[in-house]
C-alpha cells in the first residue's frame, strides 16, 4: 500500500498510528478530558453537526410504596402508579442538574433502568452530556434528555427537528377476582381471562394517556424511540402493569427537511497489514 499524493514514498502504517496514539496523550492548554459511553462513529456523528461530548452523567431515584399496597382491591394501584411517576421524576430531574454542572446543553443515548418491588420503585438514567462546540452552560431546566443514541440525534437534528426531554406514563391496575364458578370452567377449556384482559388495556391506557401529558407538557409534538414494559407482576400475580417512556420530540425547522443518502465504499484492506501486538 503506497502514498496516492507522492507514490515515491512508501505509506509506513505502523508509524501512522503509532502517531495517532501519541496525539491523543498531548493535551492543549484549556482542554479538558471527558468520559463517555458513544461509540466512535457516534462521537464522529456527533462532530458532523457541530456538537461534542461532556461527560457521562446520570440520576437515580428509589421512592417507596406503602405497606399493604399489593393486597387484592379493585381499579388502579394508585399508589404504586405515583411512586414511579415521582421516581422517574427525581431521576431526570437529577440528570438534568449533573449535565448542565458539566456544562451540557443535552443528555443523548440515556439507559433507563427501573424495577418495581413490593416495598418500592426504582429508576435509573445514565448517558452522554452533549454541547454544540465551545458552546457556554446552560441552567439544568435548559437541558434535554433523551434515549436517542447519538447517531439518531444527529439524523433528528439535521432533518430539522430537535429533542426536547423524555416523557414517561405508567399505570397498575388489580385484575378483578374471578367467580369460583369461571375458575373452575377455565381450569378445564381454553378460555380468555376477561379480568386480566380488561386490567391491560386500563394499565395501557391510563398509562399511554399520561405519557401524552408530559409530552404536551414539554410543548413536543411526538415521541420517539418509546419503549413499553407490560404483564402480571411476579410478587402480586393479581396486579398488572404498563410502563411506556420515549423521547419527545417537535420540528423546529419551517418544514421537515428531506435526508439524501449517499452510497459508501469501504476501503479498509482486505488483509491485516499488521499485528497490533506488533506496536509494542
Amino acid at each position: 500500500m503506497t502514498d496516492s499524493t507522492n507514490s515515491d514514498s512508501p505509506f509506513d502504517l505502523k508509524s501512522e498510528v503509532r502517531r495517532a496514539v501519541a496525539s491523543l496523550e498531548q493535551k492543549t492548554t484549556g482542554s479538558a478530558s471527558s468520559t463517555s459511553d458513544l461509540s466512535i462513529d457516534e462521537e464522529l456523528n456527533l462532530h458532523s453537526i457541530g456538537w461534542e461530548q461532556v461527560e457521562l452523567v446520570g440520576g437515580v431515584s428509589v421512592f417507596s410504596v406503602p405497606a399493604g399496597l399489593w393486597n387484592w382491591g379493585q381499579g388502579e394501584i394508585l399508589g404504586a402508579s405515583s411512586a414511579h411517576a415521582q421516581a422517574f421524576s427525581h431521576a431526570i430531574s437529577r440528570i438534568h442538574k449533573e449535565a448542565a454542572s458539566a456544562g451540557g446543553h443535552g443528555v443523548v443515548g440515556v439507559r433507563i433502568e427501573r424495577s418495581v418491588h413490593p416495598s418500592h420503585v426504582e429508576v435509573s438514567l445514565l448517558g452522554t452530556a452533549v454541547r454544540p462546540i465551545g458552546a457556554p452552560p446552560v441552567k439544568p431546566e435548559e437541558v434535554f434528555v433523551s434515549d436517542l443514541s447519538a447517531r439518531d440525534f444527529a439524523l433528528l437534528m439535521v432533518a430539522g427537528w430537535e429533542p426536547l426531554g423524555l416523557a414517561c406514563g405508567a399505570s397498575f391496575v388489580y385484575a378483578p377476582r374471578r367467580q369460583m364458578s369461571a375458575v373452575l370452567q377455565q381450569s378445564s377449556q381454553n378460555i380468555e381471562l376477561t379480568n386480566f384482559t380488561e386490567a391491560m388495556y386500563a394499565s395501557r391506557e391510563s398509562a399511554m394517556e399520561r405519557m401524552q401529558r408530559m409530552a404536551i407538557a414539554l410543548k413536543g409534538t411526538g415521541v420517539v424511540q418509546v419503549n413499553v414494559v407490560e404483564g402480571p407482576m411476579p410478587f402480586a400475580t393479581h396486579a398488572v402493569g404498563f410502563a411506556a417512556w420515549g423521547t419527545v420530540v417537535r420540528l423546529v425547522k419551517e418544514s421537515h427537511q428531506l435526508l439524501h443518502p449517499q452510497m459508501v465504499v469501504s476501503m479498509n484492506d482486505a488483509v491485516v497489514a499488521f499485528d497490533a501486538e506488533a506496536l509494542a
